[in-house]
């Protein structure tokens, strides 16, 4: 193993909207920027195999969003996609990245997809993994609802959310068998990983998820139909659209989601659910790599 091999991220800071938000850094600067931008509920650390296959090649960088990880969580926030954004494009613009390429999971895809649709001349290469949101049809079930049915929804979520108290694990070990349980593909290491990361230690020494449970509920936020998709036309770059064979994101190409993206390519990954990056590490980085280094 060589030295970089071992030797981690450096930890860093900046402030979004008063909060104060974690990134790791690592190195490189003189390399063309990648950010690495996760999921919910989860945090940088979780992209540290990608980052340490792609560091050579790339100045990696991979924030906590908002109320994940080590940054701050918000105060009375509704944790929207517009609030994710602007994060994102508040540390492009601290550190100088753009433009840049951004690779982005389910939730922190759909930041990287909204991110380059209001910025196409800051993103160089996009990749996407499960980041289109639910399929067409549920998406238009959805849009049926009324507007107030959708707020007590939102309202009940979070009276719940402000009910519930933080689950405490006894052990890391614990904490990691129940990411298992979330995600049966991942390996004990892995999983172990993720968890040392992804846990704070409380006063009686037991641990707890770091992300903040008032992230969970979904604001009903009302988007104008077909809004979403002109947001995506205007993506620019080349863009790989990536879904697992056995997750839930369903093929952007044959349902025609894909469509709205100019410049895409759309790969599905066999044996992989929705944590492709995890379930199929080597064959997603010799994709990403590919796709990457193209026309460069």
């Amino acid at each position: 193993m060589s030295r970089t091999e071992i030797i981690g991220p450096a930890s860093s800071y900046y402030v979004s909207q008063r909060l104060r938000l974690h990134f790791v850094d690592w190195g490189n600067e003189t390399k063309p920027p990648l950010l690495l931008v996760h999921g919910g509920k989860d945090h940088a650390r979780s992209w540290d195999q990608v980052a340490r296959a792609l560091r050579d090649d790339y100045h990696v960088i991979a924030p906590d969003l908002r109320g994940h990880g080590d940054s701050a969580w918000a105060q009375g926030s509704t944790y929207t996609l517009p609030e994710y954004v602007l994060d994102v494009a508040q540390l492009v613009e601290v550190l100088g990245l753009a433009p840049l390429s951004i690779i982005g999971h389910s939730m922190g895809a759909a930041v990287s997809l909204y991110y380059a649709g209001v910025y196409p001349e800051k993103v160089r290469k996009l990749v996407a993994i499960e980041g289109m949101g639910a399929p067409p049809e549920l998406r238009e079930l959805n849009e049926k609802r009324e507007l107030w049915e959708t707020t007590t929804a939102w309202i009940d979520a979070v009276r719940s959310a402000a009910r519930r108290q933080p689950r405490r694990y006894a052990t890391i070990d614990e904490a990691a068998a129940r990411m298992r349980e979330e995600n049966p593909n991942l390996r004990a290491d892995q999983a172990h990983h993720l968890t040392v990361h992804g846990v704070a230690r409380n006063e009686d020494g037991s641990f707890s998820w770091k992300f903040d449970n008032a992230s969970r509920p979904l604001f009903p936020q009302r988007l104008a139909p077909g809004s979403l998709e002109r947001l995506w036309q205007r993506i620019s770059c080349p863009t790989l659209l990536v879904h697992g064979s056995e997750g839930w994101h369903g093929d952007p190409a044959k349902d025609g989601r894909a469509a709205h993206v100019a410049d895409a390519e759309v790969l599905e990954i066999p044996q992989a659910g929705h944590w492709v990056h995890h379930d199929q590490l080597d064959r997603f980085v010799a994709a990403v790599r590919r796709f990457l280094a193209r026309g460069a």
